[in-house]
């Protein structure tokens, strides 16, 4: 019986080391956002009212701090707002793979942030917003928020990720700002820089009339209001415009499209509504001036309830990057998955925007599958750690690694099976050599490195020693095998320990030597059929070149050409030819291979250029002819033949 079951175990272990490599993990599921899907934006943490503000290639999204609320018990409370205190920011340049800034810590009064807030006079900072502009030829950037339903404030820094600084010490709009009396909710700023440097603020929201308004101040509630601002984007010009949106409830928008402007608004839930006017849909007004007046057009994004299952407020923000058109919005996709009911969190997705050629807006198709990655993102830069597409059950937070972004943060909470991951990594034929990662703990694991599936190839193993403390970075490095081509890449994490295995600041890969092949002489280490060396035009490599002294049968041939695997090869041919075409027959090891390869004039037999043609070839020692066909061929400097 022993006997039997030994070569049962030796039978199964043969069985075992056939299979591809697998590790003894089960990796963490997504919250909301799959693979393959581009919303949520993100999933590891919440973000609601999202603005977007382009620049130097990128999108960053501002989103107010939504963060989950509990009972005593440890329950879940419906959002009362009251985490709103922070601004949320996070960037790509894909649309698909985001990097996470961290929080803002705006709102300052009493005590708020830990004492660390910017503006000392803010309890909140709602719906933020933000905007570039050119000052004295520096690119300033301009943060917007609301300090609740009372007033907006400004930061000013000189990165569109700070640091921040609050130039005023006050609100920049409240109550009591020209033009702004009969405001119910003094909230929700979007800003605008128009052509010529001007920049606007746009604002406001709240029906009139108490708890019980009329059919009239549904309708009408001229709540929504636009400044101008001045030269220094933090101060106000002249008195406020009101925009008599109708059925207005919150969420100011604007945006620029063929020379016409565009503001958008939630429209509000209450009153009996026309079929133009939806219930808690994003309209939006047409100007030929940024300060209108505005003229209603129509609507262009359901409430989110009609998409993903759970309604609340619709808060958005139109960008263009790219010379393509997007909304940003809010949904509570995230919460809903984990909790089954959204509670009033919620989580930032993006979709296309398409304006018809009669300037009118198509209606948006909200939903997971969100938009293609603009770009491939490049393994042989430093990727931050908290960049990725997607992730089993990571959180980031502040680091105090260096090197990277203003306020940086690190992958933390990394337990057993975990992972991040990124979309279309583009290797390279070439390929990559080796893996390193910046990391801190006291505990230790490994960094599986996959592509495709947290299951996928297996292309190298970061062994993650202890360093001696979270915050005591070291980079480790590992070699890597068949990363080539364009790939999602999976960082899975594997570990015995019970909690957090290690701190994650960032990544990158090295490339494999790209070859340039190797080059062979004409003049040495060939062999010539009625064909000369020569060294009389300059301009040549080497001691000299081939001349061809026959029309036909002239010939050169180089015996001892090298190649690592059998297949197609390029083969540069340097040559110089003064004018006129000629003509070469191409061998290799004997066969023709190519007839009548034509060698243009170069303009002068001292002045070189390259023919690349492309040739089979074995692998091992091959050999190569070119040989005259009826004229007599142009001079030959060299060859170069690919690697492989």
């Amino acid at each position: 019986m022993k006997k039997k079951l030994s070569v049962f175990l030796l039978a199964f272990a043969l069985i075992l080391s056939c299979l591809p490599e697998m590790s003894a993990f089960a990796a963490s599921t997504t919250i909301a956002k799959n693979v393959g899907n581009s919303n949520p934006l993100i999933d590891h943490h919440l973000g609601a009212d999202p603005f977007a503000m382009t620049y130097n290639g990128r999108v960053y999204i501002y989103m107010s701090s939504d963060d989950y609320e509990y009972n005593s018990n440890g329950t879940i409370k419906d959002n009362s707002f009251a985490n709103l205190n922070k601004v949320f920011v996070i960037s790509s340049a894909d649309m698909v793979n985001w990097t996470d800034h961290g929080a803002i810590p705006v709102a300052g009064a009493n005590g708020a942030n830990g004492g660390q807030g910017i503006a000392k006079w803010a309890g909140a900072s709602w719906a933020p917003a933000a905007a570039v502009k050119k000052i004295n030829g520096q690119d300033k950037f301009f943060l917007y928020f609301a300090n609740s339903g009372g007033g907006i404030g400004v930061l000013t820094a000189d990165s569109p990720i700070g640091p921040w600084s609050d130039p005023l010490g006050r609100a920049l709009v409240t109550t009591s700002t020209p033009g702004m009396s009969g405001v119910v909710w003094l909230f929700d700023p979007a800003v605008f820089v128009d052509d010529d440097g001007t920049g606007y603020l746009y604002a406001g929201g709240g029906i009139p009339g108490g708890s019980n308004p009329t059919q009239a101040q549904y309708a009408n509630p001229n709540t929504a209001r636009v400044l101008k601002l001045g030269a220094d984007m933090t101060s106000i010009v002249g008195s406020a415009s009101t925009i008599d949106a109708p059925f207005m409830f919150e969420d100011s928008g604007i945006h620029k499209y063929n020379g016409v402007y565009y503001y958008s608004y939630c429209i509000n839930f209450s009153g009996t509504h026309p079929a133009d006017k939806p219930k808690g849909e994003i309209g939006y007004m047409t100007s030929t001036s940024p300060m209108g007046p505005f003229t209603y057009a129509g609507h262009f994004l359901k409430n989110p309830g009609s998409f993903f299952g759970a309604g609340g407020n619709n808060h958005h923000s139109v960008f263009n990057l790219n010379n393509q058109w997007y909304v940003v919005y809010h949904t509570q996709t995230v919460s809903y998955a984990l909790y089954g009911a959204g509670r009033g969190y919620r989580s930032p997705h993006i979709n296309k925007l398409v304006h018809n050629a009669n300037g009118s807006i198509q209606e948006v198709a909200a939903n997971f599958a969100g938009v293609s990655q603009l770009a491939n993102l490049n393994p042989y830069n430093r990727v931050e750690a908290e960049t990725f597409a997607w992730n089993g059950r990571i959180l980031t937070e502040k680091t105090s690694a260096t090197g990277g972004p203003v306020s940086n943060l690190h992958v933390t909470s990394i337990n057993n099976g975990d992972w991040v991951a990124v979309g279309n990594a583009e290797f390279g034929s070439s390929g990559a050599t080796t893996f390193k990662a910046n990391v801190a703990s006291t505990v230790g694991g490994n960094i599986e490195i996959r592509l495709d599936s947290v299951t996928g190839p297996l292309v190298g193993t970061l062994n993650v020693p202890s360093t001696g403390g979270t915050q005591n970075w070291s980079v480790i490095e590992t070699g890597v095998s068949g990363a080539t081509g364009t790939h999602n890449v999976f960082l899975v994490f594997t570990g015995a320990g019970s909690g957090n295995l290690f701190n994650f600041d960032y990544w990158q890969f090295t490339q494999n030597a790209v070859s340039t092949g190797t080059s062979y002489e004409a003049e040495t280490g060939t062999i010539l059929t009625n064909s000369l060396v020569e060294a009389i035009h300059t301009g040549y490599s080497g001691s000299g070149y081939v001349n061809f002294n026959a029309t036909t049968d002239a010939a050169i041939e180089w015996n001892n050409i090298y190649a690592a695997v059998t297949g197609t090869k390029n083969v540069k041919i340097r040559y110089a030819l003064e004018t006129g075409t000629r003509n070469l027959d191409v061998f290799v090891n004997g066969t023709k291979v190519i007839s009548n390869v034509a060698f243009t004039a170069t303009g002068g037999w001292g002045t070189w250029v390259e023919k690349t043609i492309q040739v089979p070839m074995n692998s091992g020692t091959n050999s190569l002819k070119l040989v005259t066909t009826g004229t007599e061929g142009p001079n030959i400097d060299s060859i170069n033949v690919s690697a492989q």
